[in-house]
């Protein structure tokens, strides 16, 4: 499969901003409507880096743009903060592309550079977890943002379910770092990725639900877990009052 030869997303995803303000709950994060910011968080960059990042923001055409994908790919699998909120950078780098020059040259550097990252991830894993916990986090971020007219990239969507099916094996289950990957991921893109396809959903939740039903090896932390994200599918990708309250006040205790 090649990632790079989707095309290029039209219109842009607005209001759907990552922030890093923890909340009551073990994943963290939340989802807040904030149409037109323009932070995107590069202060962790040297000052070169930043003055080529912003570049790339306004004015595309004036710097290497695969030289930004292959940047911002790395930074990504070594930072968790940043790997949350890199798609809405890669997004609107894209657009600023496409509305200057009708090029693609970013996008297909960055698929590119996704799919390099996929075809070696179980050596990724092995070589460091957080690295893998980063790359699983950064391609359901660019899942999430990517559209091609208004719909999530065909091209990403098995990508996406192989990472989170190696998230649900037990090897995987008996970390705590990868059941929270899972957890938040499937909170960000579950519901997009079920219409996309809902048999492969059907066969993930089997394993998860194995997965809680026998525990060996799992802390209850990650038992905890795993039952919010079921009970959250049954529920129609929508947390109860009840459970919230449950769930919420368990994983904060």
């Amino acid at each position: 499969m090649c990632l790079a030869d989707a095309q290029s997303p039209p219109e842009a995803k607005l209001g759907a901003v990552i922030s890093p303000t923890p909340v009551k709950s073990y994943w963290g994060w939340v989802v807040m409507g904030e149409p037109g910011r323009e932070e995107y968080k590069i202060q962790c960059f040297d000052a070169e880096t930043q003055q080529l990042l912003k570049t790339a923001l306004k004015d595309p055409g004036a710097v290497d743009l695969e030289k930004v994908a292959n940047l911002i790919v790395d930074h990504s699998l070594q930072d968790s903060v940043f790997s949350k909120e890199a798609g809405r950078m890669c997004y609107a780098i894209i657009q600023a592309e496409s509305k200057q020059a009708g090029q693609s040259v970013f996008r297909r550097g960055l698929l590119n550079r996704l799919q390099q990252e996929y075809q070696t991830r179980e050596q990724l894993r092995a070589r460091s977890l957080q690295g893998w916990v980063c790359y699983v986090t950064f391609i359901c971020n660019i899942f999430d943002y990517l559209r091609v007219n208004n719909m999530p990239m065909m091209a990403l969507v098995n990508p996406v379910y192989d990472c989170l099916f190696r998230l649900a094996q037990p090897d995987s289950l008996s970390k705590e770092e990868e059941v929270d990957c899972l957890v938040l991921q499937l909170h960000r893109v579950g519901e997009q990725l079920e219409k996309m396809n809902r048999q492969r959903m059907d066969e993930l939740f089997v394993l998860i639900r194995d997965g809680f039903l026998l525990p060996t090896g799992l802390s209850s932390l990650a038992q905890l877990l795993l039952l919010e994200i079921i009970e959250f599918r049954a529920a129609g990708w929508k947390t109860t009052p009840a459970a919230h309250k449950y769930y919420y006040s368990e994983v904060s205790d």
